[in-house]
């Protein structure tokens, strides 16, 4: 939220609110203020495709040559000793990740009123920036979940054996919703929008999401191909959003060469 859309000061403390909340949500749903110009097009869809070209290559090799020899090589599901990787992997939990940055919007919101007029738009653009990643995760999550159904992959060892090739599309039982992985989904789409915010994140935001994509492979909970293509998810939504704030300069703005940037 840059300071031309910050509200004007009004008497009281919820009067303030009511208008903040208002430019925080009602902004997002507003005709772009920037035309997309025709090279930012062509860049997203040019990335999106590379991006669904690489992850369709990977997926499909994993699953014909090494998806049922990975899970084989995997401790049993339930092994005592992984208490460890079984808490790593809770940080990739959409609902908690969700929650929180959901927490952060509020929050920032609800402080915007009391917080110094001359330095407000530095709050506001804060909120604008989380926002941006809780609907990159939030879009990704929800994208993951219609995947999952109509996919029908069963999970590892689901039917008494390693194999790679067991579907029941639409069976909408969670032992047939192994992919995408959704604690991938939500681990690349937030590395994804952590970096686009700040760059200086990048390397320790992706370091967490490929941890917590291989918890799930340790615990037997996905095979390989399932991550990878939660990785992909994630990542498609997180640039979709992005693209969504840019042309409405919330957070992010749209350059002569395409390129998304910061605001």
């Amino acid at each position: 939220m840059s300071a031309p859309d910050s509200p004007a000061r009004s008497s009281g403390y919820f009067a303030q609110l009511a208008l903040v909340g208002k430019f925080s949500l009602g902004r997002l749903f507003r005709q772009p203020q920037t035309a997309p110009e025709a090279a930012s097009r062509q860049r997203l869809g040019r990335e999106l495709l590379l991006l669904g070209a690489i992850g369709l290559s990977v997926i499909l090799m994993l699953m014909f040559a090494f998806d049922a020899y990975e899970i084989g090589l995997m401790p049993t599901r339930g092994t005592p000793s992984l208490w460890p990787v079984r808490i790593i992997t809770e940080f990739g939990q959409d609902e908690y990740v969700l929650g929180l940055l959901a927490v952060s919007v509020v929050a920032t919101i609800l402080i915007a009123p009391l917080w110094p007029e001359a330095s407000r738009s530095r709050l506001l653009n804060f909120a604008t920036h989380v926002q941006y990643a809780f609907f990159a995760v939030l879009s990704a999550v929800l994208a993951a979940q219609v995947l999952k159904y109509v996919i029908g992959r069963g999970r590892p060892f689901v039917g008494g054996k390693a194999n790679a090739f067991n579907f029941d599309p639409f069976n909408g039982t969670p032992a047939y919703f192994s992919m995408p992985s959704a604690h991938a989904v939500t681990a690349f789409a937030l590395a994804f929008a952590m970096s686009a915010i700040w760059p200086r994140l990048r390397v320790p935001m992706f370091i967490y999401a490929v941890v917590i994509a291989l918890s799930r492979l340790v615990l037997l909970a996905h095979h390989p191909s399932d991550v990878v293509a939660g990785a992909v998810v994630g990542l498609a939504c997180a640039m979709l959003v992005r693209y969504w704030f840019a042309a409405r300069r919330l957070g992010f703005r749209l350059g002569k060469d395409g390129q998304i940037v910061p605001r």
